[in-house]
Order: structure tokens, then C-alpha cells, then sequence
């Protein structure tokens, strides 16, 4: 039989359990009760109490039992002398213990007088954080007007109860909290997840990855609380364990405010992450709506926003902001027909400047005969994109595969195709063009061991090129809906198709950074239109929140 830990208070000593009982153990209790002459008063055998009154006062109170037991309170209270206050008491129990079995023994009843009879009983339950508890108590059934009835009473539940309070768990202030960067606890419900009510553990977000150092390993006491103020009246089961400790996050509580407000409005499912590029700190991720993490996890086609990359390598290979660069209607890959969203062209002797401002998609497709197959893998390396990062959290961080075809390699050059990031690749995409080099994003410090380094790097004049251009963006170009959001912002659109439908449907991006300010950021809204007059607003508001 397994071992239950018991209260250190016991009601006499413990009951046998009537419904386990062998046949042997029947018969020989039969054989002491008759050997020793027990005709005073009735005693319960293995098949039930000799004493037809001890019987018949042994059924209501079974059925309340194995109502208890079941978890149904008004089913238990309906053969009880004060229905309401049985039911109350036995709803708050157990929706306080939440227990995840309870098993209820009967012992043998004895009769006190012909209408009285008292019956002890033991509760054995397995709680959530806590493991076996039990405790021994009895019950008085009397009979009132022919019929017998249990007479319910706040001890009878426990005996170290009286009337008012009920049974509750306590963690003790045991579990920890996940911290912003500034100490206090986070607000942000898609990065802590939560934990489960039932058994105290974690089981989403930081909650679940951080279980054992948030909650010490320790347990909840089994305690008797004031129903009227919550207050603790007494420790019947003190948990053991250490202490929990707190989970400290680069979250900046101003800016991950800036966020989440910026996606109040937003009907679409949308993220948006803010990084320090100097560090790589995560200052945001805020998720609409909850539960995924995508701002952080999730796995898009870039779309546009991927020609900061591109427009990487090919000013590597020698290609200046001023060079040539047409845009026509369309362009063709090996019977596959792209296009520029709208269908739009520009004037003749355009700029590879002007065609990345205005993000023209025909350009970049055909200026694929400049890179090489593993070009925009290896740039992408300098990004930081593609490799293992060590967060402190689970992140995807990207894929830009080596070209396998000509189409694949039109495909990649404006972010579709095997081309795959997250919004928080894609902040750090921006954040690299303002700090100069990759500084791995990571959200818990302490957790973030190994924190991945390029051996690639963007050279100077890359650098101040892709500055310019992304800035050109905003005043002239597809991101000109963050013309006059403060700190002048540096930015490249994305608009990503996805799916088979026809026409295709699209993801909206937005990338920048501030030059002013040391905050890199990506704006994601999955499904949901245009990167320049969709997702353009969001980043808008999210800019114009952080003041």
C-alpha cells in the first residue's frame, strides 16, 4: 500500500477501509465482536453493520461521501441537515485544493443512542504541488422524524476547522517572477506564459522554459484560511523547497508599452520587436494576439524587407547607390513572369537608390547575374541570419539556403522563395545597419551562454550606403508613412507572398531603425495587406508612442 503523509492531528486511531477489507478479515472481526459480547451497541463487519440502525445510518452517509469523493457538492449536501452550508463548504474546499484524486475510507459506525451514531472516516487526496495529504475524521448521523440525516459540521471536513474558514494551498510566495530590465514584474502575457492553475508548474512562455528556477522545486502548504479576508489561520502541511528565483528579461517596460499599444487596433495576427543595436538587447516583443510568439518564433517569408540583404551584396560586388538600375513592368525567370506590386514601372535611368526606395521588384530580379549562388547565403551570414542563437529563449533566427537554380536565386533576391525569418531576424537586420556589426539579439542575459558572432562583416562603405538608401526610403520612397515619426527613421517595406491562391495573399512588413535613438524594429502583420500602407501606420504609432 502506498504511503500518505498525515496531518499531525489524528481523530483516534485510523479507520480500517470497509470497501478493501479481505474475506478472512470480515470473518475474523465477525468472530472478536461476537467472542467479546459487543450488544451495547453496533459495530460495522466486512459486509456491512450487524445493527439494522447502524445500517441505515451508514447509507446517507455513504452517499455523501462518495459525493465528496466525486468532486459534487450538491449531491453530497442534499442528505445533510444544512444543505446550503454543506454545499458552500465542500465547493470552496474543493476548488481551493483542486485535487487531482481523493479516495474517502468509512470506518466501522457505533451507536451512541438509538438515534445517534458516530462514524470515523478518512480522506486521503493528491494535491497539486503538495503530493499525499491525508487526515482522519468522524461523522455523526442522527435520526430526525423517521429518516436519518448527516449533521453536517465545519469540523467534520477537517477537525482542526471550526466555523468560517475553509482549506486552501499557499505557495508561500514561493514561485518567483519574470523581471523587466528595470526589476519589475514584465508585463507582457505572450513572453511569460502562464502556469497551470491545477499542478503550479509553467506551461507556456518563460513560465514553462524557466519552470524549475521561477518555482525552486518547492511545494504549497496545505493551509486553513479566513473565507471572509483570505488570511492564513493555520499551517496543517508546511511545503518544502527553496525558493524560487526571478528570471530577469532586456524587456524595457516603455518600449514594450510602445508596442503593444501600437497593435491595440490591429485585427490581423501581428508582432512587433524592438533591439538595442548596441547590444543586441530585445527592448519589445509584443504578440496580437497572444499564446504563439511569433514576434520572436515565428517563421515568414520577409518578403521586400530582405532587399537590405541583397542590396548588401551587391554593393559588395561593386555596385554604387548611383548605378543604373531599371524598372520595368516585369521580369522573367525561366518562364516564371515577377512583377512589381501594383504592376508599377519606373522612368528610364532610374537608380539601384530609387529602385530600393521604391522597392521594385523587377530590378532585383534581374540584377541576380551579379551574385553568386552562395552570394546571398554569405551576406546573410553577416546578418547574423541563419546561424544559432542563445537567446535565453527559443528563437528562430532564419534561413537563407545556397541558390540551387536561377529561379530559386531571382526568388531569394527579394525575399520569397527558401528565404525564411522571424521579425526579431529582421529588427536585427536593421539593427546591424546601425551599429556596423551583428550583435546576436538575446532577452534573458544571464541564460544567453553562447551568444553567436559573425565571422562575416559588412564593410564601411556597405554600411553608409545601406544608411542612405534606407533613409531615402522614408522621404521619398515605400515608407513614407514614417516621414514625420520622430528620431529619423531609417526603414525598408516588405510586402511577402505566401500560399496558392490567386492573386496570392501577402504579409505586410516594416523594418527600421532610429538614428537618434538606440532602438532597431520590425513591424509583422500576418496576412495583412501592404507593407508601406499597412503595416507603414503600425510602425507609425509604435514610433510615435515612444515619444
Amino acid at each position: 500500500m502506498a504511503h500518505y503523509d498525515h496531518d499531525d492531528y489524528s481523530y483516534g486511531p485510523r479507520p480500517p477501509r470497509s470497501r478493501r477489507r479481505t474475506v478472512l478479515g470480515a470473518l475474523a472481526a465477525v468472530l472478536v465482536l461476537t467472542a467479546a459480547g459487543f450488544w451495547g451497541y453496533g459495530r460495522l463487519s466486512g459486509d456491512g453493520p450487524e445493527d439494522p440502525q447502524i445500517a441505515a445510518a451508514q447509507k446517507p452517509l455513504q452517499t455523501f461521501l462518495d459525493a465528496w469523493e466525486a468532486g459534487d457538492a450538491k449531491k453530497a449536501a442534499a442528505v445533510a441537515d444544512t444543505p446550503d452550508t454543506a454545499e458552500s463548504l465542500l465547493e470552496s474546499v474543493t476548488g481551493n485544493l483542486k485535487p487531482e484524486r481523493t479516495e474517502i475510507s468509512l470506518g466501522d459506525g457505533e451507536k451512541r443512542s438509538g438515534t445517534d451514531v458516530r462514524f470515523p472516516f478518512t480522506v486521503e487526496m493528491e494535491l497539486p504541488g503538495v503530493g499525499d495529504y491525508s487526515w482522519d475524521s468522524q461523522a455523526k448521523v442522527q435520526k430526525k422524524e423517521g429518516n436519518w440525516e448527516v449533521l453536517f459540521s465545519t469540523p467534520m471536513i477537517h477537525p482542526r476547522m471550526v466555523p468560517g474558514p475553509t482549506l486552501a494551498l499557499d505557495p508561500a510566495g514561493d514561485r518567483a517572477a519574470v523581471l523587466d530590465a528595470t526589476g519589475s514584474e514584465l508585463e507582457a502575457a505572450s513572453l511569460v506564459g502562464s502556469v497551470d492553475e491545477k499542478t503550479g508548474k509553467g506551461v507556456a512562455g518563460l513560465e514553462a522554459e524557466y519552470d524549475k528556477q521561477l518555482s525552486g522545486g518547492a511545494k504549497k502548504s496545505v493551509v486553513i484560511v479566513d473565507r471572509a479576508n483570505g488570511n492564513t489561520v493555520k499551517t496543517l502541511k508546511k511545503g518544502g523547497g527553496k525558493k524560487g528565483s526571478p528570471v530577469k528579461t532586456t524587456i524595457d517596460p516603455e518600449v514594450q508599452k510602445a508596442a503593444a499599444e501600437a497593435l491595440d487596433g490591429v485585427t490581423k495576427e501581428a508582432a512587433i520587436v524592438a533591439v538595442d543595436p548596441r547590444n543586441g538587447h530585445v527592448l519589445a516583443a509584443a504578440n496580437k494576439p497572444g499564446g504563439m510568439n511569433r514576434a520572436l518564433a515565428g517563421r515568414y517569408p520577409p518578403g521586400s524587407t530582405f532587399k537590405v540583404v541583397t542590396a548588401a551584396a551587391l554593393l559588395k560586388g561593386g555596385m554604387s547607390p548611383a548605378d543604373r538600375a531599371d524598372c520595368p513592368k516585369f521580369s522573367y525567370v525561366d518562364g516564371q513572369r515577377y512583377e512589381n506590386q501594383d504592376q508599377f514601372t519606373l522612368p528610364a535611368g532610374t537608380t539601384f537608390r530609387e529602385s530600393f526606395a521604391k522597392s521594385c521588384n523587377t530590378f532585383f530580379v534581374s540584377s541576380r547575374g551579379k551574385l553568386s549562388s552562395s552570394a546571398l547565403h554569405d551576406t546573410a551570414e553577416a546578418f547574423g541570419i541563419g546561424s544559432t542563437w542563445d537567446a535565453g529563449t527559443t528563437t528562430y533566427d532564419g534561413s537563407v539556403p545556397v541558390n540551387t537554380s536561377d529561379n530559386d536565386k531571382a526568388a531569394a533576391t527579394i525575399g520569397q522563395g527558401k528565404v525564411q525569418a522571424s521579425p526579431l531576424v529582421m529588427a536585427s537586420v536593421a539593427a546591424t545597419v546601425k551599429q556596423g556589426e551583428f550583435r546576436q539579439p538575446v532577452l534573458v542575459p544571464a541564460a544567453a551562454k553562447d551568444r553567436h558572432k559573425t565571422g562575416a562583416s559588412l564593410d564601411d562603405r556597405v554600411l553608409k550606403d545601406l544608411r542612405s538608401m534606407m533613409r531615402e526610403a522614408v522621404t521619398t520612397g515605400a515608407a513614407s508613412k514614417l516621414k514625420d515619426a520622430p528620431g529619423e527613421t531609417h526603414a525598408k517595406t516588405g510586402t511577402a507572398e505566401f500560399g496558392n491562391e490567386t492573386p496570392p495573399r501577402t504579409h505586410a512588413w516594416m523594418i527600421g531603425y532610429q538614428g537618434e535613438r538606440n532602438v532597431a524594429w520590425a513591424v509583422l502583420l500576418a496576412d495583412g495587406g501592404s507593407g508601406g500602407s499597412d503595416a507603414g501606420p503600425v510602425a507609425a504609432d509604435f514610433l510615435e508612442n515612444l515619444g
